[in-house]
Order: structure tokens, then C-alpha cells, then sequence
């Protein structure tokens, strides 16, 4: 057998993903799982009917076409222009993928040359860090500091060099739950402009916003020739595991992601699409509903963690709450999280994993809200042992 390494190099060090790592610790150890991000509860009944009947129909248990079913193409663009005021173009301009993760993979295998430089803020969600090595790219983190997370401008602009490429944005943001002004979303298209940037912006959270409001890029001046917009089902619906993502941009970036998408999953989700066509559609109601049933979850937890002796970061939307271990006497969050379980029953996500630099997040552990009340109310009891323990 080759001596060589099985890997190659711009992979080495990324191996299995917390997520995975967490939640079989779940599992084995039966505690409630508060570190992935997903629903203990699935999505509105009447979606899930619609695609169970597209599936007893025969609609999409065949290849799709590949940029997505034009119904929900159409449904996508219906949904920027109605949530945003941003016109798309269902031919050209909508791209419909497996998830956000392989629109942000795709994104960066098509726009990036190998030595390109991604500017992305710190922490930042794990598959960004694959996704930007398998194209090549080389990262560049712009460090998110507690307690607000706000971006630091100055410090951005310092940070593009004649090598940088695109500028990877996640708002609202996972795992801090910042949500970016109009202000600073207005200085990062100024600098986007003024050095020819790309940007690829990741919006799953865009329905899930208590503080403020969310603001695409794309809306700004000058913004939607170089902005590549993505989104998904799974975090508005509560469908997950349908991994139905979406694209929006210009045509020529458009057929760009598409270039490389064809080639990873070529298709995927055909029942799904026509279910997500009939969720998008759903009346304002629904949406303010999911907003209102998150912030009293959020509430819920963040004062249980506050109770239980951590420093708790209010998230502006997501539905994660990032909190401080120091005044637990705490001072390693993978060390804390490895042992969460066997002390109080519980599973979180040490923050460490989201940075370049672990240090910068040592002392941080992320917790999800998107369970049900009496599973919050349960884990809060729970973490309360942190006390006496």
C-alpha cells in the first residue's frame, strides 16, 4: 500500500464534522441534543402532504431538470421579489441545489482560482472551510469578538489584498446570531465595489431574525451584477433532511455555479422541489408565527443558561445561542461539551471548531433552540445540576 497520505493536503486537519461527533454522543449517552441545528418537530402538515403526493403522483421521482423544476424556480423568484424586492429571472437567474452547503460549495468551485483569497467571518459555519480549500482558495478570517460580534470594518478592508477574490457573508450568523445593519451592509458594498469583489452571501436564516431586520446585499447599488445569494427550505420549513437550497444571482454567475453544481449532485430533492414551491408561498402569517413560537424558545433557554451560571450572548436571529463557559470556572468548550453529557445530560457545540484560530473561541459553547418547549424546558432543569455539580 502507497505510504503517501490517503488525503490530500488542502482537507488534512477537517476529518469528521462536530456536528457528527455531537450528536452520536447523543445518542449514546441518551442526552438531549441541543448542538446540531434541527428541528425535534417537522414542518407545516400540509407540505409534507404535498410532497407526499408528488411522490405517489410520480412528479420528480424521475431526474428533475437541472437548474430545478420550474414551478419552484418561479416560486424562488416570487419569494425575492415579495420578502426583498429584488427581481430574478426563473430561466436564467435561479438555481435550485442540495441544500445551501452545495450551493456554497459550488460557488467556490466555480468563482475561486486556485491561491484566491476568501475573506469570511470568524467564527464561521464548518463546511465554509472545506468548501474554500477544495476550490483552492486560501481563507482569511475577520475575527467576530463577544459580546455584540459586530464586524469590525476597518479591519476588513485591511484585510483585502490584490489576491482577494469574494467576500463570504453569513447573515443572520451562525453560530453568533449577528445580524448585519444596513450601515454595515452598506460599507461592505462600497468596498466590494471599490475593489471589484464577488460576494457569496449564505441567508438560510433570513425568516429568522428578533432584533432588526434582514437586509440582502444584493438590494444594494452596484451589488447584484457580483452577489451570489443562497438560501434554503430546511431552516424556514423545518424539513432538514429535504436539502432544498437555492442560488439567486445575474445570469453569467448563475451559469457559473451551475458549471459546477452539475457535476456534484447534477440533481436531487425532485418530489421535495414541488412541496418547497407550495412553502414558499405560504401566507405572511406562517412566517411571523415561526419568528414569534423562536423568540419565545430563545427566551426560554437563554435564561435557563443565564440561571445555570453561563454568560449568554442574545442572539438578533438563527436559533442559536452562543454563551461564555468562563464563569463556570470553565475554560476549554471541547473539553466542556465532551463532558456535558455525563454531567447534566445535555449536548452543545464548542465554538473553537467555527474559528481559525481555536483560542479565539475557547471559551464559547453553542446551544440550539429549535426544540420543542418541553424539551427546553427539560434540558434547562438539566444544565441547572451545572450548579452543584
Amino acid at each position: 500500500m502507497s505510504t503517501r497520505p490517503l488525503l490530500n493536503r488542502r482537507l488534512d486537519g477537517l476529518g469528521t464534522t462536530i456536528f457528527a461527533e455531537m450528536s452520536a454522543l447523543a445518542t449514546a449517552t441518551g442526552a438531549i441534543n441541543l448542538g446540531q441545528g434541527f428541528p425535534d418537530t417537522d414542518g407545516p402538515r400540509e407540505i409534507a402532504q404535498a410532497a407526499a403526493d408528488a411522490v405517489l403522483s410520480g412528479r420528480g421521482n424521475q431526474y428533475p431538470p437541472g437548474p430545478g423544476i420550474p414551478e419552484l424556480r418561479t416560486a424562488i423568484a416570487e419569494h425575492q421579489q415579495r420578502f426583498h424586492g429584488l427581481g430574478y429571472d426563473p430561466d436564467g437567474e435561479v438555481l435550485v441545489t442540495a441544500g445551501a452547503t452545495e450551493a456554497i460549495a459550488a460557488a467556490m468551485l466555480a468563482l475561486l482560482e486556485p491561491g484566491d483569497e476568501v475573506i469570511a467571518f470568524e467564527p464561521f459555519y464548518d463546511s465554509y472551510a472545506a468548501c474554500v480549500a477544495m476550490a483552492g482558495g486560501t481563507r482569511v478570517p475577520l475575527t467576530l469578538r463577544a459580546p455584540d460580534f459586530r464586524p469590525d470594518l476597518d479591519a476588513l478592508r485591511a484585510a483585502v489584498t490584490p489576491r482577494t477574490r469574494l467576500l463570504l457573508l453569513n447573515s443572520p450568523h451562525n453560530p453568533t446570531g449577528m445580524v448585519l445593519t444596513p450601515d454595515e451592509l452598506a460599507a461592505i458594498a462600497e468596498l466590494a465595489c471599490e475593489r471589484d469583489l464577488l460576494v457569496v452571501t449564505d441567508e438560510v436564516y433570513e425568516h429568522l431574525v428578533f432584533t432588526g431586520a434582514h437586509h440582502p446585499i444584493a438590494a444594494l447599488p452596484g451589488m447584484r451584477e457580483r452577489t451570489v445569494s443562497i438560501s434554503s427550505a430546511g431552516k424556514t420549513f423545518s424539513f432538514t433532511g429535504w436539502k432544498v437550497g437555492w442560488v439567486t444571482a445575474s445570469a453569467p454567475l448563475v451559469a457559473a455555479v451551475r458549471t459546477a453544481k452539475q457535476y456534484l449532485t447534477y440533481v436531487s430533492a425532485g418530489p421535495f422541489q414541488y412541496a418547497v414551491t407550495e412553502a414558499l408561498r405560504l401566507p405572511d402569517a406562517y412566517f411571523t408565527q415561526l419568528r414569534a413560537d423562536l423568540l419565545r424558545k430563545r427566551d426560554l433557554l437563554a435564561d435557563g443558561l443565564r440561571a445555570a451560571g453561563f454568560e449568554v450572548y442574545d442572539p438578533q436571529g438563527t436559533y442559536f445561542i452562543t454563551t461564555d463557559i468562563t464563569p463556570l470556572g470553565e475554560t476549554d468548550a471541547h473539553a466542556f461539551c465532551r463532558a456535558l453529557p455525563e454531567r447534566c445530560g445535555v449536548v452543545a457545540i464548542p465554538n473553537s471548531v467555527f474559528y481559525d484560530d481555536p483560542d479565539a473561541g475557547r471559551t464559547q459553547v453553542r446551544f440550539t433552540f429549535c426544540k420543542q418547549d418541553s424539551v427546553l424546558a427539560d434540558a434547562v432543569t438539566r444544565l441547572g445540576q451545572l450548579r452543584v455539580s
